[in-house]
């Protein structure tokens, strides 16, 4: 009974994590055609997190933290948000949201190799033929005339793949790293604290700060979906399917999502989608799937925490 009525809010969580992270790519495209980036991702954090805190202190959720998991938190949110993130929305600049969110559905190959190269992980069989396959699906992905061809092209490429470093780093890191114990509330410090980390940077770019006043409704739109749906409301509902179904299940969204990605780009933007870049996406994903299989959980360990 428990199960059943639980099942439609199982199907909520998992459109959530399926739509709403996909759809973030489309967001993140439209908002910085008028923002900068780093700004344009440093209010969506800053915003969430203090959301989070308020939600968390609402419901009597401790926001207690030591100083040790504070430094945990916020070397977390730089390496996920103010990096991560925040160099991926600067990349969109420079490629559409498709192909962004195929390349980075490429993490896992990332992370495999950085745990082979510092950790010393043995790479099992399932897992190498993974890796050869996502290497031929990037190369496929990225050896396209309609992709290089665009103004700065490569320096989104290379944005993107300096944040899926970050992201896999950050990974590693925080599996052994002390953390509060609530995820709720560990996901609004890092939201924060990275938020804040990414206005500096903005500040040390010289980008131009403008008033929300003078945003066009579309980036307005963009912002709100960002912070409640894409920040607050897919996170809630991943961490909620971490507790009632498997891991496998939920990681399916890694597959999900460029797809989603692809359709919504297209749609809205008008984002070609060629035949390559369709052949790529089938061989990438299907790379993801070996690396995802050998190494249950892999996937989720930078949403965790």
């Amino acid at each position: 009974m428990e199960k059943k009525k639980q099942l439609p809010l199982i199907i909520g969580a998992f459109f959530a994590i399926y739509v709403i992270w996909g759809s973030t790519y489309l967001l993140n495209k439209i908002a910085v055609a008028e923002l900068p980036p780093f700004l344009l991702a440093g209010i969506r954090f800053l915003t969430a997190g203090t959301l989070i805190f308020l939600i968390a202190a609402l419901m009597g959720k401790s926001l207690k933290i030591t100083k040790k998991q504070l430094g945990n938190t916020i070397l977390a949110g730089f390496l996920f948000l103010s990096f991560g993130n925040g160099v991926v929305v600067w990349a969109l600049k420079y490629v559409d949201s498709n192909f962004a969110a195929l390349e980075i559905s490429a993490q896992p190959l990332i992370i495999l190799m950085m745990m082979w190269m510092l950790q010393g992980k043995k790479i099992q069989p399932m897992s190498m033929v993974g890796v050869v396959l996502g290497i031929i699906g990037i190369y496929l992905l990225i050896n396209q005339d309609i992709v290089i061809e665009q103004e700065n092209a490569w320096l989104g490429i290379l944005l993107i793949f300096l944040a899926m470093l970050a992201w896999a780093y950050g990974s590693l890191f925080v599996q052994g790293a002390e953390f509060p114990s609530n995820y709720f509330v560990n996901t609004g410090y890092q939201m924060f604290t990275g938020g804040i980390m990414l206005g500096i940077i903005s500040l040390a770019f010289g980008e131009t700060w403008t008033s929300p006043l003078t945003w066009q409704p579309v980036t307005h739109w963009a912002m709100v979906l960002l912070v409640l749906f894409g920040s607050i409301v897919a996170f809630t509902s991943f961490n909620f399917l971490l507790k009632h179904v498997s891991p496998e299940k939920v990681s399916t969204n890694t597959y999900v999502n460029p797809i989603v990605a692809m359709i919504l780009g297209a749609y809205f933007l008008n984002e070609p989608i060629t035949t390559q870049s369709i052949i790529a996406a089938c061989i990438l994903l299907t790379g993801v799937y070996f690396i995802n299989t050998s190494k249950k959980g892999l996937l989720l360990s930078r949403f965790r925490k």
